[in-house]
């Protein structure tokens, strides 16, 4: 059992970070094991925001194994120096944890080749590469990894996040939700459910190039959509796809730079609450976490099966 959630406000920008903190803390009951937010912000000029991790957080119930910390300075060397013979220039550097880094970048070349440069270093993986997108999961509760990235006053049109219960894989930042759809910038999924052809679609799509970092089912959706998306295919088609092509009990939150869009399967057994208004849009697992950026009388729904849904910023 997981949770998820999103919110989206039609042309304005506001604490979104804070929402999103109080929307998935509501929803811990669900997921303890660990939290990941997908924020949409208002950029840092016209360069991209960089989040990557250069290592795992090893705590109590981990997957993970334990490494020194001297080890991480070395691979953020590394990145460097991917960085610049990518041509890439590095504008800003900051280090968050001992294993996770905020950077802000530009870059005119193909964003496939540089994220391969830099994943090419030694157990670094691309959390998100966008222009507004900037993806942090961590393990611990919404309010944990929050504090830890200081994310409570992050400014933004929209986000989604999802609290994790580990069933299908380890308790790691890499099994952690949200997505980053590779290698598009600012597209980013979480998915609460299961799904049955897993391996049958990801041997599909690692044969046309497509990369994965775990063993997640989640991810197959965000690489789903990606590849449609490197086909031409809009966003809201390629939902409406993907309730054919995968099998299985899911619903799932997608977002790009000005958009969120939900996607439920035929069965609908996986819950899904949605309020809207002329102002936003707010999705989650459980009323719950609506009620807790909405503390005012709402009505709320039900998506039926098979519901398609795109919003725009």
């Amino acid at each position: 059992m997981c949770g998820i959630a999103g919110i989206i406000h039609k042309g304005k920008s506001t604490n979104v970070g804070g929402e999103m903190q109080k929307m998935l803390q509501s929803l811990k009951h669900r997921g303890p094991d660990s939290t990941g937010y997908a924020l949409y912000g208002n950029g840092e000029s016209n360069n991209y925001i960089l989040r990557f991790k250069v290592g795992e957080n090893v705590k109590e119930g981990s997957s993970a194994v334990m490494e020194d910390e001297s080890v991480y300075q070395e691979r953020v060397e590394q990145v460097n120096t991917k960085i610049s013979t990518s041509g890439a220039t590095l504008h800003k550097e900051e280090q968050i944890t001992p294993y996770s880094y905020r950077y802000v970048i530009s870059y005119d070349g193909d964003l496939l080749d540089l994220a391969k440069q830099i994943e090419s270093v030694e157990m670094t993986e691309i959390l998100s590469l966008g222009k507004s997108l900037e993806l942090i999961k961590d393990i611990g509760d919404a309010s944990v990894v929050a504090n830890q990235y200081e994310l409570s006053d992050f400014a933004g049109t929209h986000g989604i996040g999802h609290t994790r219960m580990a069933t299908e894989s380890g308790v790691d930042i890499r099994s952690a939700h949200p997505y980053w759809a590779y290698p598009f910038s600012d597209v980013s999924v979480v998915h609460n459910g299961q799904l049955t052809n897993y391996w049958n679609n990801r041997r599909a799509l690692e044969k046309k190039g497509m990369r994965f970092m775990s063993t997640c089912d989640s991810e197959l959706i965000a690489v789903y959509l990606a590849d449609k998306i490197r086909n031409g295919i809009d966003l809201e088609e390629a939902m409406r796809g993907s309730l054919d092509d995968l099998d299985g009990v899911f619903t799932y939150l997608v977002a790009t730079k000005d958009k969120l869009g939900m996607a439920k399967d035929h069965m609908a057994a996986k819950p899904m609450v949605l309020y809207e208004s002329d102002d936003l849009v707010a999705l989650a697992s459980e009323e719950v976490a609506i009620r807790t950026v909405l503390p005012e009388e709402i009505d709320t729904y039900d998506p039926y099966e098979g519901e398609v849904k795109v919003w725009q910023a």
